[in-house]
């Protein structure tokens, strides 16, 4: 259980990556006060949360609907979150966990950030809800663990909140060399836990080992 744990911990931590978020809520929240700066981070977590709750929730319900087995979710799923590792590491910026130039451009125009494009697509995107879904599947049917998966995705979520609270701080201090490089060591380990989903994948598929799903 405990690493499953830590596994779910690392994972949120690396794909929501919070320390790269203060220099997009900085840019975004510059020409508001402080105490607007402070609703604008509690409605973006909070908005956050319930997303990735909600499929944490009915992950698994809506995998069953589409007729996805675990399996092929771990090797998507790692997939998905190997690309956003080399970008990472790369120091780029793609859909994964930034907004598009019609969506940036969009959101230039909006008073109030916090739902778009904080929430949605920066906190809660698509490498996020991913590996929730994912981690979820990894605890099985142990209430337990699956109660400690989300304890652990509501601890990342808090880092999350304290960091855009002290965002300003933080990129004065950090620089966006800083932010970078932090970036680059959580990208290293994030695609070693993509390769690990894809290699758990392919063994639970039985492809290779003449199981239930080989051919």
């Amino acid at each position: 259980m405990s690493q499953t744990l830590l596994q779910a911990f690392i994972t949120f931590l690396v794909t929501i990556d919070p320390i790269a978020l203060a220099p997009v809520f900085v840019s975004l929240t510059a020409e508001t006060d402080a105490a607007a700066r402070r609703r604008i981070a509690v409605r973006a977590a909070a908005v956050a949360a319930a997303v990735l709750f909600v499929f944490a929730v009915g992950g698994e319900f809506l995998l069953r609907a589409l007729g996805i087995g675990l399996p092929a979710l771990r090797i998507a799923g790692g997939a998905l979150l190997f690309l956003l590792a080399i970008e990472m590491v790369f120091a780029r910026q793609s859909g994964y966990r930034s907004t598009t130039a019609s969506e940036t451009e969009e959101a230039a125009h909006r008073h109030d950030p916090a739902v778009f494009p904080l929430a949605v697509p920066l906190i809660s995107g698509p490498a996020a809800i991913t590996a929730v879904i994912v981690m979820m599947g990894e605890a099985g049917a142990s209430l337990l663990v699956k109660g400690g998966v989300l304890a652990m995705l509501a601890l990342v979520l808090a880092l999350v909140l304290a960091v855009l609270l002290l965002a300003a701080r933080l990129v004065g201090v950090l620089g966006v060399t800083g932010v970078n490089v932090i970036g680059r060591v959580l990208g290293i380990l994030l695609g070693a836990l993509a390769v690990q989903f894809i290699l758990d994948g392919i063994t639970a598929s039985g492809l290779f080992a003449g199981g239930p799903g080989a051919a």
